[in-house]
């Protein structure tokens, strides 16, 4: 499959992730406004990818850094082994996230697949090249997936 197919095929599977995601704000609201934007940036900032695709890319490269973005009290309950927690809804998300190097090789991930969307796209913003979205951690468990309790 060429780039530019998993590409499109990313853009597809994201936007019925974010339809099934569902939203508390208005439609109408500024925040759904962001939110939106955001996750349309997404779509060419990072290819989201299948829990399996995922198994193979951490096996493959040594080099990745994980982040989960989701809240503190999210990554205590349960988080992919060697994850750092920088949650993508803290006022202090992109000031962390630019004390990491732009050219690293870089994972994120969140409960669903909403909030690491919108984390891809903010870091996309920042200057960062190797972004890889594993979308939501309860698609890595149901596959069957190891990850860290407690």
């Amino acid at each position: 499959m060429t780039r530019r197919m998993s590409i499109s095929m990313a853009v597809l599977v994201f936007g019925m992730t974010l339809g099934a995601c569902g939203s508390d704000s208005d439609p109408g609201s500024a925040a759904a406004t962001v939110a939106a934007e955001a996750a349309s940036d997404a779509a060419s900032a990072a290819v989201q990818l299948t829990p399996a695709q995922g198994a193979t890319l951490l096996a493959e490269r040594s080099d990745l850094t994980i982040i989960d973005v989701r809240t503190p009290a999210e990554f205590a309950a349960a988080h992919l082994d060697g994850a750092i927690n920088i949650d993508v809804e803290a006022p202090d998300f992109d000031s962390r996230i630019a004390e990491l190097a732009t050219d690293g090789g870089y994972v994120v991930y969140c409960q669903s697949g909403r909030r690491s969307a919108i984390a891809a796209a903010r870091m996309a913003g920042l200057g960062f090249t190797d972004v890889s979205d594993f979308g939501g951690i309860q698609d890595w468990i149901a596959a069957g997936n190891p990850v860290v309790t407690g």
